[in-house]
């Protein structure tokens, strides 16, 4: 799985599931085409702003806090996304509150030999 490049990985964080799928959206729109990783945090609510594509992987999982709750759900989630081989991940979470930790955890090894963690807005 490890490749000599880590893989660009931006965590975008806030707002509702439409609000965070849309800025994951946009942000797509202005990068050249790339195997892309998306793994969200909660269910649609309405509005799907993204559509898988051989492109384009994407993986959902329950609402609940990534790096206490649900960490065992994330990186099974992770690992699974990462095993597609992705030019570039992103990761869309709900609460802004454990960015710190949620961010330690995929700075840390494993995932720091394969990942390159960004906050949002650093493209």
């Amino acid at each position: 799985m490890a490749d000599a490049t880590p893989i660009p990985t931006l965590i975008v964080a806030g707002g509702s599931a439409a609000e965070r799928e849309h800025r994951i959206a946009d942000a797509l729109a202005n990068r050249p085409p790339a195997r892309t990783a998306v793994l969200l945090e909660g269910l649609p609510d309405g509005s799907a702003h993204l559509q898988e594509s051989p492109e384009l992987v994407i993986a959902r999982t329950v609402a609940g806090c990534l790096c206490c709750t649900g960490n065992l759900v994330m990186k099974v989630t992770l690992n699974r996304l990462l095993r597609t081989h992705p030019s570039q991940l992103f990761i869309g979470v709900a609460s802004t509150g454990h960015l710190a930790a949620l961010h330690l955890v995929l700075s840390s090894p494993p995932y720091s030999a394969y990942l390159c963690v960004m906050q949002e807005g650093a493209t």
